[in-house]
């Protein structure tokens, strides 16, 4: 065996298991986060990912991630996002969508559901658990937005 294919057994693709994610990551009210790839487990260093599920109704505060990108693909649920500068803009996204946050946007994440327990995968472009907790007064009605592609206007 040639010492390429050595260090790519060790050094390659990582399988995390579910029972291998790591609840020692921060955690907020009513959120439960759970860590796939960090640098501890995979030796990734450009990105992190792992699982959050956010109990009934619940939500967190405005807050942003930085100059972190994140990607959120909700698995069983209704995500509630709210955004801006005083979260005056919302949109829902359900099982199979992806939302996109980019980096510095203020924003609220939110159970949609009464009663449904929202899942979701979570995947950021650094591995700081960066979060910048914001004291702003949102609007009282945010205007709804429809995400429609430029094709279909």
């Amino acid at each position: 065996m040639s010492s390429k294919s050595s260090r790519w057994r060790t050094d390659g693709v990582r399988i995390i298991r579910p029972d291998q994610l790591d609840d020692a990551t921060a955690q907020t009210l009513g959120m439960h986060r759970r860590a796939a790839v960090t640098t501890q487990k995979t030796g990734a260093t450009k990105l992190w990912a792992g699982t959050v599920t956010i109990d009934a109704k619940a939500r967190t505060g405005a807050h942003h991630h930085g100059d972190l990108e994140s990607v959120i693909y909700v698995v069983n649920g209704v995500a509630r996002m709210r955004w801006g500068d005083h979260l005056e803009f919302i949109a829902e996204a359900g099982p199979g969508d992806f939302i996109y946050v980019p980096p510095y946007v203020p924003h609220q994440e939110i159970n949609a559901s009464d009663d449904v327990q929202l899942h979701c995968v979570v995947a950021r472009s650094g591995q700081q658990g960066l979060v910048v907790n914001l004291d702003i007064t949102p609007v009282e009605i945010p205007e709804l937005v429809r995400w429609i592609d430029d094709l279909h206007k």
